[in-house]
């Protein structure tokens, strides 16, 4: 065999590998996009096209409030992750002190803690101290189970700071205030503003932490989208995945916008 053929066989190998792999990735979310448009009622047995889930998805008052509860509770658990993360990567960046390590190795433990242990020993906290389970229990279980991936976010930018830049502003007259606001926060602000959205997706679609921390006056999405496929896939539930991928690569596609008006 010559090298040429081989080299040919290679790149056919790698073509087949990369397709087999991007059809196991995308395959299913193509397959819910195209029967969430589904005329039929039972099964994946294609009956016409129908925007019909839809209209039943935006007429369930139940789902759209739990679609608004789970959105406030990811808005405010990502944004108070963030300033207490951000703020805590910047103090084991900045400053050592006793039980620093610790404090580093506890985070990692808890980011790689089981989720059930996790739920569990949150639910168990919040019944000893006798809270009642809704909205401050979830966003307290959010907060703590966002906390490490923010930390550790901001962390890596700190890493590659260069303190000089900081240093210089100081000698330039600069206050402790200033030379944050003008020069470490528009440095830091890319891994900030990653650690809102990765806290921000964390949250809104987590299902075993808020299963066992939240009550019947709160109901988040993803708890009502699980009770309604335990007994099989509903077409609204389609519909209701089909709209959260919409907003996410709208998203995605504002953010990419933002990155190459910024360069």
């Amino acid at each position: 065999m010559t090298s040429t053929t081989m080299s040919n066989a290679m790149k056919w190998f790698s073509r087949l590998y990369l397709t087999l792999i991007y059809l196991v990735l995308f395959a299913p979310i193509l397959v819910m996009v195209v029967f969430s448009f589904n005329a039929s009622k039972v099964g994946y047995s294609w009956a016409g096209f129908s925007l019909h889930w839809y209209h039943e998805l935006f007429s369930n008052e139940a789902m759209i409030q739990a679609a608004i509860n789970s959105v406030l509770l990811a808005v405010v658990a990502a944004t108070v992750t963030t300033v207490i993360g951000s703020l805590t990567a910047l103090s084991f960046q900045r400053y050592d002190f006793k039980g620093k390590s610790v404090l580093q190795s506890l985070l990692f433990v808890l980011m790689m803690s089981p989720e059930i242990v996790l739920a569990i020993s949150l639910l168990a906290l919040f019944l000893m101290i006798g809270i009642e389970l809704g909205f401050v229990t979830l966003l307290l279980a959010h907060i703590t189970f966002c906390l490490p991936f923010v930390v550790i976010t901001v962390s890596a930018r700190l890493a590659s700071l260069d303190n000089s830049l900081l240093e210089a502003a100081r000698d330039l007259g600069a206050s402790e205030f200033t030379m944050i606001r003008t020069v470490l926060l528009p440095i830091i602000l890319p891994a900030v503003l990653a650690g809102w959205v990765l806290a921000f997706t964390l949250s809104l679609d987590d299902v075993v932490v808020s299963t066992f921390n939240t009550g019947a006056s709160f109901e988040i999405l993803p708890l009502q989208i699980y009770s309604m496929v335990r007994v099989g896939v509903k077409p609204e539930v389609n519909a209701v995945g089909t709209i959260l991928l919409g907003i996410s690569l709208v998203g995605l596609l504002i953010s990419q916008l933002l990155l190459l008006r910024k360069r």
